[in-house]
């Protein structure tokens, strides 16, 4: 990593210096994937009741007033 720069910067300065047209495009493709298999494993959490827990506290936060909104 170069000094003073994000790993996100050196990526972006990479895609910008570096990469081909196709490069990027299979860039591109391959992190929609990746968060294709993201939001999957998210609902298969949720189905599987993981996240019930952090929902709970989330709503008795809301109900007690000690949320703002967005």
């Amino acid at each position: 990593m170069l000094r003073g720069m994000s790993a996100v910067e050196e990526i972006k300065q990479a895609c910008a210096t570096r990469l081909t047209v196709a490069e990027r495009s299979e860039l591109t493709s391959w992190l929609r994937d990746f968060d294709d298999d993201w939001d999957r494993q998210i609902e298969a959490d949720v189905t599987a009741g993981k996240l019930d827990k952090l929902f709970a506290e989330a709503d008795a936060e809301f109900e007690a007033g000690r949320c703002r909104e967005l």
